[in-house]
């Protein structure tokens, strides 16, 4: 990608007095005419990039604006690394891997040392996630619209966007775009996405802004649930809500009190922990799991009966 490419091509710049075109473009594999247009535009960016020609010219930054270890420690550098490391778990691909190694070439102590932090962002759909991943960034470089059909809890439907941001958050991945259905920014999570096409029309890119992801904008809460656990569920209530949202009672059982965000999603959480878990409140949500529940005997004692 050409963001990837010239963010090489600046770091081999800032660890080396002066390089040449035809080597950039032999360490990035793309051509001298590409190198040149990279630089321009990370001249355009404000890089301060100057090119000399002759037997001792080449291209370098000029010396004030060199970053010494005091500005970039090699902690915070191997920290950059494993960040960029952890997205090709989830592309499919070893770009990241291979830029890492075509930055070690040189002479810089950054990229020494064993690596402390590993951080893989797949998921058990990485062989699907991977593939929409690189459409999507494809998409959002090229200003392409694109289309998909989607699985939301209101209904199925088919979208176009204009893709601007790719998000992980909340242990899932998501795109930001313009929705020409809804005539508005939303928020599309990939793994409900499918049938995803790179459309040939282009649009122009808009004033975007920032989507608001603070938890009690996507998660406003509202549902006050107090249930009773029993004392072998601590570790999933801690894993999933912390050590904090249970009270522990004489008897060994748990008092779990949290707000939730979704009746339905609540519903099936419960049923998750079997016979595990009694819901005391909200009262009409205990009816309704109540109801549930007899439901579902009842389509078992047919399937004995039958």
């Amino acid at each position: 990608m050409k963001i990837d490419r010239q963010l090489g091509i600046l770091s081999i710049l800032l660890q080396t007095e002066t390089v040449t075109a035809p080597y950039l473009s032999e360490i990035f594999e793309v051509s001298r005419r590409t190198i040149n247009r990279d630089i321009e535009d990370l001249c355009k960016a404000g890089i301060p990039i100057v090119t000399r020609q002759g037997k001792d010219g080449g291209i370098s930054i000029i010396d004030g604006y060199k970053i010494d270890k005091t500005m970039l420690t090699r902690d915070e550098m191997q920290d950059i690394l494993a960040g960029l490391r952890s997205l090709d778990s989830v592309n499919g691909t070893n770009r990241y891997g291979q830029l890492m190694e075509k930055l070690s070439i040189g002479s810089s102590d950054f990229f020494v040392g064993n690596q402390s932090v590993l951080i893989d962002l797949s998921s058990w759909y990485k062989d699907s996630l991977a593939s929409k991943i690189e459409m999507i960034r494809k998409a959002i470089e090229q200003h392409k619209e694109l289309e998909f059909f989607y699985y939301a809890p209101n209904g199925e439907s088919q979208r176009t966007i204009e893709p601007y941001y790719l998000i992980f958050r909340w242990s899932s991945w998501y795109v930001w775009g313009w929705c020409q259905s809804r005539g508005d920014y939303r928020l599309f999570k990939l793994n409900r996405m499918d049938k995803v096409y790179l459309s040939k029309n282009c649009f122009s890119e808009r004033t975007v802004p920032l989507p608001d992801l603070k938890d009690e904008r996507i998660f406003p809460g509202g549902i006050k649930v107090k249930a009773l656990f029993e004392a072998d569920c601590k570790w999933r209530l801690v894993e999933e809500f912390g050590p904090d949202c249970f009270r522990e009672q004489k008897d060994g059982t748990l008092l779990f009190q949290a707000d939730y965000t979704n009746k339905e999603n609540l519903l099936t959480w419960l049923l998750t922990f079997r016979d595990k878990v009694e819901l005391l409140e909200p009262k009409t949500m205990r009816q309704e799991l109540r109801q549930s529940i007899l439901q579902m005997k009842k389509k078992y004692d047919n399937t004995m009966e039958g």
